[in-house]
């Protein structure tokens, strides 16, 4: 029975040579993604910053709406195509994207590491990467095995393509597929499909390619009992990051306990963060997260 560990853990990344986060407070945050910086909301930096002066490329400005909408401001030329970064042996684009993201979440690095020693240098381990976005995390798993990488926005998956042309992966068995994570997870389970370990980031709100309706609080029990049949005793992991809700790492966890009760391993949930660069960086929440893993 999957052990369900109570006290929460704290997932936290540092910066690398293409991404850091420069410094945080009043409700924004100021990173630097290659050559430019960018200042970006965040409701979370309640604190102050701990410096006078930002110097930033541009400015993600918000809407009124809660919900999404805004625009970006420009103080100096960026590339509208966006330009090339790399984390570790992952090449991908960059850009300033109409959603206030910039092509990729740096938050998630410590799990792409994370996934990687769970499969233990493993080099034919199944994975599955549902909203799987531009690719980055599909491209550090696909250096364990295949990997099916779903994402509703063919945009999305067209761009997580090109990453991988970039990174020198194009030939890795990764299944590309612009489909609704929820139906292909069920279709998945009917076909007696398994796998090693399986990565969903889903969206609070979201449309299918053929304009099916995500909402999270309804839709998520079910879609984590159908990866749930998708694992067995002999895989490794179940990563779920959950951004921008009101909703606590504890509630994700508990869904986790009773649907993984039948199976080894443990049950950990808390909060991923992202720590400011230099002396004295403090830590910027970024989203919750509950996590199954089995060492076999």
């Amino acid at each position: 029975m999957a052990e369900l560990v109570e006290a929460p853990v704290i997932l936290a990344g540092d910066g690398w040579a293409d991404y850091g986060l420069v410094d945080s407070g009043h409700g924004r945050k100021l990173e630097r993604y290659g050559p430019h910086r960018f200042i970006r909301p965040e409701p979370q930096a309640m604190w102050s910053p701990r410096h006078a002066e930002w110097q930033a490329d541009g400015e993600f400005v918000p809407g009124s709406d809660e919900d999404g909408g805004g625009r970006w401001q420009f103080d100096r030329p960026v590339p509208r195509d966006g330009w090339p970064l790399a984390w570790n042996d992952v090449r991908f684009t960059a850009q300033c994207t109409p959603f206030r993201h910039l092509g990729f979440f740096p938050d998630m690095a410590p799990v792409w590491d994370w996934m990687r020693a769970q499969l233990g240098g493993k080099a034919d381990a199944q994975t599955l990467n549902l909203f799987g976005y531009t690719g980055v995390g599909t491209l550090a798993l696909s250096d364990c095995g295949p990997v099916a990488h779903v994402d509703a926005s063919k945009k999305s998956v067209a761009q997580a393509r090109e990453n991988a042309q970039a990174s020198g992966m194009a030939e890795r068995p990764i299944r590309w597929l612009v489909d609704d994570a929820a139906k292909f997870a069920a279709r998945e389970v009917r076909r007696g499909r398994r796998y090693d370990g399986i990565i969903l980031d889903p969206p609070k709100f979201g449309r299918g390619p053929d304009g099916e309706v995500w909402r999270l609080e309804e839709g998520l029990p079910g879609l984590v009992g159908d990866c749930r049949r998708l694992l067995d005793g002999d895989s490794r992991f179940l990563f779920l990051t959950v951004y921008a809700v009101r909703m606590s790492s504890l509630a994700l966890a508990g869904l986790l306990a009773e649907l993984f009760a039948d199976l080894p391993g443990m049950i950990e949930h808390g909060d991923l963060a992202v720590r400011e660069e230099g002396e004295g960086g403090r830590l910027l929440p970024t989203a919750i997260f509950a996590r199954w893993s089995n060492p076999g």
